[in-house]
C-alpha cells in the first residue's frame, strides 16, 4: 500500500505500525521518527520561510487574514500528490491552521487515477486518538499491532490515572496551560483532559472543546499555581523564546507559580500538539510537572524543563 500521510501524528502513527516503508509522502513538518525524514515532502506553507523569523502575534495574524481569505496555510507542492500516486491519503478536519484544509485534499485526490481513499482523523481527546490508531491500523491491515500499541498506551494512562484519581480538590494544583502567547491561547482538546489525569485543574482551557484566546486579566485572575508554557507546533527553543512575552505583562511576578518557581516550557511538538503516540508521553511528562512526589521526574527527560 502506497501511503501519503498529511499529518505529523499520522507520520508517526504509521511509523509505529511498522509502515514506514510504505509512506510515499509525508508533510514538512513530519520530523519524527527518523525513518520518516528521508520520505518526499508534498506540502508547503504558504507562508514560507519568513514565518521562522515572525513574532507569534505576526503568525497569528498572517494565518487569520489567511484564511479569512478562503485559502489555506498550507498547498501541496505542484503535481507532488500526482507523482507519490497514493492508494491511502490520511488527512484530518480538525484544525486548518495544523493542516492542510481537509477540502482541498478531496478535491486533489479527485483528479488522480484511480483515486485513492482517504481517511480523516479528528480526535476530540485522548480516546479518540487511541481510537485513530486502531483506525490506521484496521485499513492498512495492520489491526492487530495497532491493538498492541494501544493496549500498552491504555496501560501507561491507566498507571498515571491511577495514581491520581483519589486526589482530593486542595492537591490539585491550578495549572494555566498556554499554547500560543500573542494572543494569549489557552489548551484545548484533549490537553486539559491530561491535565486532570496528571493531577491538576485546567484553569484556561475545556476539556473536547478547542482552543480559546484567553484575555490576560483572566489568567491573573485564575492566580495558578503552575504555568505551562507549550506553543502549538514549537519545540523548547522558540517556546522559552516567546515566554520571554508574558515576564513583560503586568501583574507577571504576582503570579503564584512564578513566585515558587512553577513555570514550565514543554515541547508541544513532541508530546501535545500531535496527536499520536507520543501523547502518552506528554501525560506522562505533566504528571512529573504536576504531581512530581507521585510521579519522580525521569532522568534524561528533555521534553520539558523549568522556565
Amino acid at each position: 500500500m502506497r501511503i501519503v500521510s498529511l499529518l505529523p501524528s499520522s507520520t508517526e502513527i504509521v511509523c509505529e505500525l511498522g509502515l514506514a516503508d510504505e509512506l510515499v509522502g509525508i508533510t514538512h513538518e513530519c520530523d519524527y521518527p527518523e525513518a520518516a525524514k528521508t520520505k518526499p515532502v508534498l506540502i508547503e506553507s504558504c507562508l514560507g520561510h519568513a514565518v521562522e523569523k515572525m513574532s507569534a502575534l505576526e503568525i497569528d495574524t498572517k494565518i487569520r487574514e489567511t484564511l479569512k481569505a478562503g485559502e489555506g496555510v498550507y498547498r501541496f507542492k505542484p503535481d507532488a500528490l500526482k507523482q507519490a500516486k497514493p492508494d491511502l491519503i490520511i488527512t484530518q478536519g480538525l484544525c486548518d491552521v495544523c493542516a492542510i484544509p481537509n477540502h482541498f485534499v478531496i478535491k486533489e485526490a479527485k483528479t488522480l487515477r484511480p483515486e485513492p481513499q482517504i481517511l480523516s482523523l479528528d480526535p476530540q481527546d485522548l480516546t479518540g486518538i487511541l481510537t485513530d490508531i486502531r483506525r490506521v491500523g484496521e485499513i492498512t491491515g495492520k489491526i492487530d499491532r495497532a491493538g498492541e500499541v494501544v493496549d500498552k498506551l491504555e496501560e501507561r494512562v491507566g498507571e498515571v490515572a491511577g495514581r491520581t484519581r483519589d486526589l482530593p480538590a486542595a492537591k490539585r494544583p491550578r495549572v494555566a496551560m498556554i499554547e500560543w502567547v500573542d494572543p494569549i491561547f489557552g489548551g484545548g482538546h484533549w490537553v486539559p483532559e491530561m491535565i486532570d489525569l496528571a493531577g491538576g485543574r485546567d484553569v484556561l482551557g475545556k476539556a473536547g472543546e478547542v482552543s480559546q484566546v484567553v484575555a490576560w486579566e483572566k489568567v491573573v485572575s485564575s492566580q495558578p499555581e503552575i504555568i505551562i508554557i507549550a506553543p502549538c507546533g514549537y519545540d523548547i527553543p522558540r517556546a522559552r523564546q516567546d515566554a520571554a512575552l508574558l515576564t513583560k505583562r503586568p501583574g507577571w511576578n504576582d503570579l503564584p507559580a512564578v513566585k515558587s518557581g512553577r513555570v514550565y516550557i514543554m515541547n508541544a511538538n513532541a508530546t501535545l500538539s500531535r496527536p499520536g503516540p507520543r501523547i502518552v508521553d506528554g501525560l506522562e511528562d505533566l504528571a512529573q510537572i504536576i504531581q512530581p512526589d507521585l510521579f519522580p521526574v525521569t532522568a534524561g527527560n528533555a521534553r520539558w524543563v523549568k522556565a
